[in-house]
């Protein structure tokens, strides 16, 4: 018999009180993660997509090196190969596209952008592992992807946000993919060494770049503390967040975090950066964000 003192905080509270924590962790990760948006919007221009990516990864893996140091004793030399792809595929390449996009659309584009996620890890699963997909997540994957055509569609300022809106796509896609290929390949170790692990492996794809495409001109306070922002808050420490999540409540739960993304990155845009919320935006987000919802419900 367990004792008071085996037993995880978290059970020993109320469980209205878990309830009540639970919730405020998964809105205040939802937070960090649509900030990220607002510190690439701010630092883009000043660092360009490869160094500005490299830095944060190397801020987020230095947060979660001890997570993988850790699990070092799990850890074959089958599994850095793969960690060095699903690095490349979970963050290198996604982050360097939302990068990009920054550069060139508000921040909320990204954002509501990144919603898609969801249904693309469903779509891979169906087409490449043979997962069945159900006619809710097929409806909800085409009104998705309306909300991408939509999105793209607008414009901001006079600019167009298309190429944008297609790269926030294609980052997510590749988000999909990932969690569908670590699920595969990497399941046998935890998931925060997986996690600590493909930061790392990013981070190293990453650094000839960054080295090769360094700004000559120098770069501005604000800009460092952004990518210091988004590799410390939105890369390391809300990556650690997030698997402690799903190690506590499971990983369904966990994700619903990722639909407050697009409200708080749209959020912090307007407050911080003053970019309005186009009618174009609006309806895309709601069209994505429903969608996503939608392929979640379950029958009773």
């Amino acid at each position: 018999m367990s004792s008071a003192a085996d037993t995880p905080i978290d059970s020993l509270a109320p469980p209205a009180e878990r309830d009540w924590r639970t919730l405020a962790e998964l809105v205040a990760l939802g937070a960090i993660w649509g900030g990220s948006f607002l510190f690439m919007r701010v630092a883009a221009k000043d660092f360009g997509p490869f160094p500005m990516v490299a830095t944060r990864l190397a801020f987020g893996s230095v947060i979660l090196l001890p997570l993988l140091w850790r699990a070092r004793s799990t850890i074959r030399f089958s599994h850095l190969w793969k960690m060095l792809v699903m690095g490349a595929l979970s963050a290198a390449i996604p982050f360097t596209l939302f990068a990009w996009g920054a550069e060139r659309a508000p921040a909320g584009i990204g954002a509501i952008a990144n919603s898609m996620t969801v249904l693309f890890a469903a779509l891979v699963a169906f087409i490449g592992f043979g997962e069945k997909i159900g006619t809710r997540k097929a409806i909800a994957l085409v009104a998705g992807f309306v909300g991408v055509v939509i999105l793209a569609s607008g414009r901001t300022a006079g600019e167009n946000v298309a190429p944008a809106a297609v790269a926030g796509a294609a980052a997510s896609f590749c988000y999909g993919l990932a969690a569908n290929l670590i699920k595969k390949y990497l399941a046998d170790i935890s998931p925060t060494a997986v996690a600590a692990g493909c930061l790392l492996g990013a981070t190293l794809l990453m650094a000839p770049l960054a080295w090769m495409t360094w700004p000559e001109a120098p770069i501005p306070t604000k800009s460092w503390v952004a990518v210091v922002a988004l590799g410390v808050l939105s890369t390391g420490l809300a990556y650690a967040f997030y698997f402690r999540l799903i190690q506590r409540i499971g990983a369904p739960r966990a994700a619903t975090s990722t639909y407050l993304v697009p409200l708080f990155g749209v959020a912090w845009a307007w407050m911080f950066l003053g970019e309005a919320l186009t009618p174009t935006m609006g309806l895309a987000g709601v069209v994505i964000l429903g969608s996503v919802i939608f392929s979640q419900k379950r029958k009773a």
